[in-house]
């Protein structure tokens, strides 16, 4: 996957060695911990993300999420899900990124 995020591409070629092992500790979390199925993994990513208002990972999960084959309408509950929680301005501005990135996915 192409970086979304420019600054990210300056990360790694800036510090090679410790996005190797940002790399490796996600490779080792996300995929070898648990039980849990991609799509799912990728969907708590985005509330985890929508909830602490880290947009720029909002994005990337966003993305990886329809990867792992996640629909729109997956998403979209997964935002809601914010809502109740982390209060209805924080769930407008997650909604904001997805609606911003939906024409990009079709």
């Amino acid at each position: 996957m192409k970086d979304l995020h420019e600054v990210f591409t300056s990360f790694k070629a800036d510090f090679p060695e410790v996005y190797a092992g940002h790399e490796n500790l996600g490779i080792e979390i996300h995929e070898k911990t648990g039980p849990l199925p991609e799509k799912v993994r990728w969907l708590l990513k985005v509330a985890i993300s929508g909830a602490s208002r880290h947009l720029s990972a909002l994005e990337t999960h966003i993305t990886k999420a329809r990867e792992a084959g996640a629909t729109d309408d997956e998403i979209k509950q997964t935002l809601l899900l914010l809502m109740q929680t982390t209060g209805f301005p924080n769930f407008m501005e997650s909604y904001r990124i997805f609606k911003k990135m939906e024409g990009e996915a079709k």
